[in-house]
């Protein structure tokens, strides 16, 4: 039994095929005649196979006779008018010809249908200038129909041209891709955007549009790493293009993209700070292009003091100085901006003056500071940190507190929470009575004890304890102040003469014991007992201790 002709797969076959040169298609137009003639004999052993004319037509278009071929789909279309593949191939012809009114009725019906891959297996036997005479009527037609109107319907219709159009280039057409992913944004359908962007970043990564595209899909899916990083790549090919798209967003997500770019920028500041990185140069030169780009979208003084960070970073001082007095002009007070310039100062070896600076800031934003001291060497940061000590101190001596507590942070955080330090701020918290923010210093101290030697131990639990009767937590510290006793009683005693004074400490060891006492803890009870009469041999705890003792013989007896 003779077998039918089957035809080729998709573009992806056809480009295949056109990779194997001039020879395949010289075999292929010397194997046509044969096709036709088998085809012709399948349509009249039965006139019903639809097959084989589509066959037969193809066979004529390869040999030049079109309006033959155009004659037999015709007639192959009156007995099925719907079969999609005489649709399409029919739509070509009429172009071909001219006809642009009936091709375009025919793409329609075809649209209608619903089966735009019948065009797959057509664009392996249609000539590439007949191919791309349907691309580009394909794309004509779905940006006129997008010119008029927005409603989904027609949308879809426009996506349904596209798709004949890039079939018809092989899958390769960048601008019908382009298209076609916006409209499929506009649907909603956000992923299969993101598909046809990638179709075009596979063949061009560096394709601006398409990277900024999928940057702002990426954007609507809250997907912060891989819409900065499209938005980035964009901006490092084509500023200007990535510029206006970004203007051209609604406000929430104009602000939501530069706020990622802001924060990427200023995170990528500080690793840079923090580590020896061998493409140093190249991560300066991007943060500068984003630098430039926020400037230019958003005149809010944060994205410029980055750009002013990004010329700080670099090395370009008097770069830096220049953009802060034409971004700020008399506004330099701000501490923000004044820190910028402590910062430029502290780079001239200024250090008392950027102390200063550093000390307003540190009341306002420790964040803040924090990330500007990234800028900062080891050496220059401990001698910051020694310099600021200094003046906290000077000005503790003065009563005053709140400025000195500023020096003290600086002090801290050029330091990385030197424990020398830590104490420092803590005693300067507890003077302004905040307890809480005290503690927590002082907790970071006692975390660092490794190399703490007996004396200051001893003193660190003595200082938490006394926080903690401040701020009401009797229990916890009683056992800081235990804990202090077991490591060296003399220091202990001595500490805690300078501060609580054994007096009000030792009604705190009372009222804790009697309570565990009460609650028949004894042998914590005990404990505690026994402590507080090592710090003082008061009459309450005597008296306690007997009843303990009695209490636990009686449990003994029976």
């Amino acid at each position: 039994m003779l077998q039918k002709k089957r035809y080729p797969g998709g573009s992806s076959a056809r480009g295949r095929r056109k990779k194997q040169g001039c020879s395949d298609s010289q075999k292929k137009e010397s194997d046509t005649p044969g096709v036709y003639q088998l085809a012709s004999l399948l349509v009249e052993l039965d006139t019903s196979d639809e097959t084989s004319r589509i066959l037969c037509a193809d066979a004529l278009y390869q040999m030049g006779s079109v309006e033959e071929a155009r004659k037999l789909l015709s007639v192959a279309l009156s007995r099925n008018p719907q079969s999609s593949p005489i649709l399409a191939r029919l739509a070509l012809l009429q172009l071909k010809k001219g006809f642009t009114y009936d091709g375009n009725q025919l793409l329609k019906k075809v649209i209608r249908i619903g089966d735009t891959s019948c065009l797959l297996p057509i664009m392996d036997i249609f000539k590439d200038e007949d191919q791309k005479l349907m691309q580009t009527h394909c794309h004509f037609r779905a940006l006129t129909i997008l010119e008029n109107t927005q409603e989904d319907a027609d949308i879809k219709e426009a996506i349904a041209y596209l798709s004949f159009a890039i079939i018809a280039s092989g899958g390769s057409a960048e601008d019908c891709l382009l298209v076609r992913a916006r409209c499929y944004e506009r649907l909603g359908q956000k992923k299969t955007a993101i598909f046809d962007f990638n179709a075009i970043l596979k063949e061009n990564p560096r394709n601006v549009q398409a990277l900024s595209g999928r940057g702002f899909i990426y954007l609507a899916l809250k997907q912060q790493k891989e819409a900065v990083q499209d938005l980035i790549s964009a901006l490092k090919v084509e500023a200007g293009v990535v510029i206006l798209a970004i203007l051209s967003l609604k406000r929430d997500a104009r602000g939501l993209i530069t706020q990622w770019l802001l924060q990427h920028s200023r995170t990528a500041l500080t690793e840079l700070g923090a580590t020896e990185d061998l493409s140093k140069e190249e991560t300066l030169r991007d943060l500068l292009t984003i630098a430039k780009a926020l400037i230019k979208i958003c005149k809010d003084a944060q994205y410029h003091l980055l750009y002013t960070d990004v010329l700080i970073a670099d090395g370009k001082y008097e770069e830096a100085f220049e953009h802060l007095q034409e971004a700020f002009g008399h506004s330099l007070a701000d501490d923000f901006a004044g820190a910028r310039l402590a910062l430029l100062q502290l780079k001239k070896r200024n250090v008392a003056v950027a102390a200063r600076s550093f000390s307003v800031l540190a009341g306002r934003d420790e964040r803040e500071l924090e990330f500007l001291l990234s800028f900062v060497d080891a050496k220059q940061r401990q001698h910051l940190s020694q310099v600021a000590a200094q003046e906290g101190n000077v000005l503790i001596k003065e009563y005053r507190y709140e400025k000195a507590l500023g020096y003290y942070t600086l002090a801290v955080l050029a330091g990385k929470d030197n424990p020398r330090y830590l104490r420092l701020r803590a005693a300067c918290l507890m003077h302004l009575k905040k307890y809480d923010k005290a503690l927590k210093d002082m907790e970071k101290v006692i975390q660092k004890h490794g190399c703490s030697s007996l004396k200051t131990r001893v003193e660190d639990h003595c200082s938490k304890g006394h926080l903690l009767l401040s701020v009401a937590e009797e229990e916890a510290a009683v056992k800081q102040y235990i804990e202090a006793l077991q490591l060296d009683e003399s220091v202990a005693l001595c500490s805690i003469r300078n501060g609580p004074g054994s007096e009000l400490l030792i009604q705190t060891f009372h009222k804790i014991a009697q309570h565990n006492f009460e609650m028949q803890h004894y042998e914590e009870a005990w404990k505690i007992t026994d402590y507080g009469l090592k710090i003082d041999k008061n009459t309450e705890l005597k008296k306690l201790r007997t009843r303990l003792k009695r209490e636990v013989s009686s449990c003994s007896l029976h």
